[in-house]
C-alpha cells in the first residue's frame, strides 16, 4: 500500500498534465492501492447506454467485436471511457481492500457488495477477462479490479434487490433525483426516451408529483418502447416520434398542448442529435430543458437554442444528487409495475 495521495485521484493521471481522472486520456490502474483508496473485485460493468449503443453500432452488433473494443479502450486508457461519447457507466463488485486512510472505512467492510456511483470514465480499471456481454441490458460481466478514490461515491447493494437489478437502477439514479427537483404540480412535462430505463423511472417520479394536474407527455421512436410506456400507465400522451427530427417533435407536442408547449423537457434518449428536439418542445420563455443523456452536445444545445431565439434554461445532466441512490431505489420499490418491468429486463 502506498502513502495517501490526492483525494480526487490526480496522482493516477498519466496524461495530459494537470488533468483530473475523468478528462484524462490515460490513468494508472496499477496496484498496490494508495492509503486513501479502496480496491474492488469487479463482477459487472453497467455501460452507459449512449456508450454501449455507439459501440454496438460501430461493431454492427457483433458482440465479439464489442468485447475487443472494450478491452482495447481499457488497455489504452486504464479506464472504460468511450472515446466517441466520452462517457463510461458504473460497476458492481466486492470490496477487496480498504486503504488505512480511506475516510469512509467505518461504513465499509471487506467483502461488502457495492455499486460505484461515479463514472467508469474516471475510475481506474483493469480487465483480466470479459466473461459475457448482455446487450439487452448494457451490462458486461468481467473478471478484474477497479480503484475508487477518496472522493468517489458508492452504494451498498440492498438486500431486497437482485444485484444486476440494483446496478441497473443505480446507474440512472441521478435522473429521478433531478426530476424530483424539477417537476412542479400543474406543469406540462415532456420526457424524451421515456421507454428506456432512465426515461421510465423519470415518468414514475413525474406522475407522483403531477398527480392529476398538468400533463405528462412521452416521446419514443419505437413501437416496443411506446407499448412499454402505455403498459406502465404514467403518461397522458405517448407520441411515437423520432427525437432526431426536431420539427416533427415540435409539431407533435404542439398538437397535444394546443400550441402551448412544455414547461419542462427531460431528455433521456441514448442517441446523438436530440438537442434541438428537446429545446423546440419547450416553451421559448420560462421553461427548462434537462439533458440527462450523455449523448448531449453542449455546443449543439447552446448554439441551437440561440439560433431559434429560445430562452429556455438548459441543464446539463449531473449524475449525482444528495441521496440519489436511495431516491432511485425507493421509486422502484414504490412502483410495482416499474419494478416488474426492470426485473424482467435486468435480471
Amino acid at each position: 500500500m502506498r502513502a495517501a495521495a490526492c483525494k480526487y485521484g490526480t496522482h493516477r493521471v498519466i496524461s495530459p498534465p494537470n488533468a483530473l481522472p475523468q478528462n484524462a486520456q490515460k490513468v494508472d490502474n496499477s496496484l498496490p492501492i494508495f492509503d486513501n483508496e479502496i480496491l474492488i473485485d469487479v463482477d459487472t460493468l453497467n455501460v452507459d447506454s449512449a456508450s454501449f449503443r455507439q459501440m454496438k453500432d460501430a461493431c454492427q452488433g457483433d458482440l465479439e467485436s464489442v468485447k475487443k473494443m472494450i478491452l482495447g479502450i481499457v488497455a489504452e486508457r486504464g479506464k472504460q471511457q468511450n472515446p466517441v461519447t466520452g462517457s463510461g457507466g458504473m460497476l458492481l463488485g466486492r470490496v477487496k481492500e480498504i486503504g488505512k486512510s480511506y475516510p469512509n472505512s467505518k461504513q465499509l467492510n471487506v467483502g461488502d457488495k457495492i455499486a460505484s456511483l461515479v463514472s467508469l470514465s474516471l475510475t481506474p480499471l483493469h480487465i483480466d477477462e470479459i466473461v459475457e456481454i448482455f446487450p439487452e441490458r448494457d451490462q458486461v460481466k468481467i473478471k478484474g479490479h477497479a480503484i475508487l478514490f477518496e472522493s468517489g461515491v458508492l452504494g451498498k447493494i440492498p438486500d431486497d434487490f437482485n444485484e444486476t437489478l440494483a446496478l441497473a437502477v443505480l446507474d440512472v439514479a441521478g435522473a429521478p433525483a433531478q426530476t424530483f427537483n424539477l417537476v412542479k404540480p400543474g406543469q406540462t412535462v415532456v420526457i424524451i426516451g421515456a421507454g428506456g430505463k432512465s426515461g421510465s423511472i423519470c415518468c414514475a417520479v413525474a406522475r407522483d408529483i403531477l398527480k392529476d394536474t398538468g400533463k405528462l407527455i412521452a416521446i419514443q421512436p419505437s413501437d416496443r418502447g411506446c407499448q412499454r410506456i402505455e403498459e406502465l400507465g404514467y403518461c397522458d400522451e405517448v407520441l411515437k416520434v423520432n427525437a432526431q427530427s426536431p420539427v416533427e417533435c415540435e409539431r407533435a407536442v404542439s398538437e397535444v398542448t394546443d400550441g402551448k408547449m412544455a414547461d419542462l423537457v427531460i431528455n433521456c434518449a441514448p442517441v446523438a442529435d436530440t438537442e434541438m428536439s428537446s429545446i423546440m418542445c419547450a416553451k421559448q420563455r420560462e421553461s427548462t430543458v434537462y439533458f440527462f443523456t450523455m449523448a448531449t452536445s453542449f455546443t449543439k444545445a447552446a448554439l441551437g437554442a440561440e439560433g431559434i431565439g429560445s430562452d429556455a434554461l438548459l441543464i446539463v445532466g449531473n449524475g449525482f444528487a444528495p441521496n440519489h441512490d436511495q431516491i432511485a431505489l425507493d421509486v422502484v420499490r414504490k412502483h410495482t409495475k416499474l419494478r416488474q418491468l426492470f426485473k424482467k429486463q435486468y435480471t
